[in-house]
């Protein structure tokens, strides 16, 4: 095997391209995971069964599908009932929405965490039941949950890989179309290697800054 050093040179300014949907797609889906997981969790807390029933049946239904299925489904089949997305929205969309699963077992985890004391304090301070959750319980409980979710960031970057099937040229996609019209695969799948290397690590890094920071400032 022979590394080519200008086959890396001429795949560069598609690698920049491919890190920067990569990128996208990661902190947008990051984004709607973790809000959308909050949601699910507290609406597992709703008192009505009605209510947590179909968020049940919901979520269970989307944890146990394979996100490459659901990929597909929103990026082929929704636009025959007329509901058409780019792809990255869709991808992005898609990696969020599959991934809220799971944040919202951390969420949950998180506030059943908080102290009962807590509750009680609250109450006997007679605070509105918002109040209480944005002052008191969910602070507390997201503080306890950030390592947790922080793992699931690293997971959703190595789950980017799978936009490319929707057409998505993010790092693995453009590795290959520079692949398919060069017929050098070692040199731009090698970059593309370390390069997930290299953003896990620090993604890992400023995830473990944020963890001291909260922990320092709420002892």
């Amino acid at each position: 095997m022979n590394w080519d050093w200008s086959a890396v040179s001429d795949f560069m300014p598609y690698f920049w391209d491919g890190l920067l949907v990569t990128l996208q797609a990661l902190v947008l889906g990051s984004v709607i995971s973790f809000a959308v997981g909050l949601v699910w969790a507290l609406l597992m807390r709703v008192p009505t069964r009605w209510v947590r029933w179909p968020v049940g049946v919901v979520t269970e239904f989307i944890r146990n599908t394979p996100l490459l299925v659901q990929l597909f489904f929103l990026f082929y089949v929704l636009p025959e009932w007329g509901v058409t997305f780019s792809a990255l929205t869709t991808g992005v969309f898609a990696i969020g929405l599959h991934y809220s699963t799971y944040t919202m077992q951390v969420y949950r985890a998180g506030i059943e965490a908080v102290p009962v004391g807590q509750w009680e304090a609250a109450t006997a301070l007679n605070l509105p039941l918002r109040r209480t959750w944005s002052a008191v319980i969910l602070p507390q409980a997201i503080r306890r949950v950030v390592p947790a979710l922080g793992n699931y960031v690293i997971s959703m970057l190595k789950d980017t890989p799978l936009l490319m099937a929707i057409t998505v040229l993010e790092m693995l996609g453009e590795a290959r179309l520079f692949a398919q019209q060069t017929f050098q695969f070692t040199e731009p799948l090698t970059v593309i290697g370390v390069a997930f290397i290299v953003v896990s690590y620090l993604a890992s890094l400023l995830l473990r800054s944020l963890e001291r920071r909260l922990v320092h400032r709420h002892p």
